[in-house]
């Protein structure tokens, strides 16, 4: 099972999220989302599990508890959309108003 960790506090590591979930059941895979400009944590990653009712277990227990100063947020991955964002505001002929850029212009007219 894939779960989703969130509210990581920054100077936590892959090892650190690997040992917080190891205490509950075997752990696959482990990564931290970083900013790919800066190389940063974002604050959330994911945890992959082998056993399913280890998984439940440990998002149950774990989800508010703090680590490293923070109070994680756990629960089950959801799948990754496809497509891409939704809710478009505009481009070349888009958006709510039309024309270039579309959107809003923030009161300017």
């Amino acid at each position: 099972m894939n779960i989703y960790v969130g509210n990581i506090a920054h100077e936590a590591t892959e090892e650190d999220l690997n040992q917080t979930f190891s205490a509950y059941g075997a752990v696959s895979k482990t990564s931290i989302i970083k900013d790919k400009f800066t190389g940063n944590s974002r604050g959330f990653g994911f945890v992959e599990m082998t056993n399913d009712e280890d998984a439940k277990k440990a998002i149950a227990e774990l989800n508010g508890k703090e680590v490293k100063g923070r109070p994680l947020t756990v629960n089950e991955a959801r799948p990754r959309e496809e497509g891409g964002s939704s809710g478009s505001r505009g481009g070349f002929g888009g958006g709510s108003r039309g024309g270039f850029g579309g959107g809003d212009r923030g009161g300017r007219r």
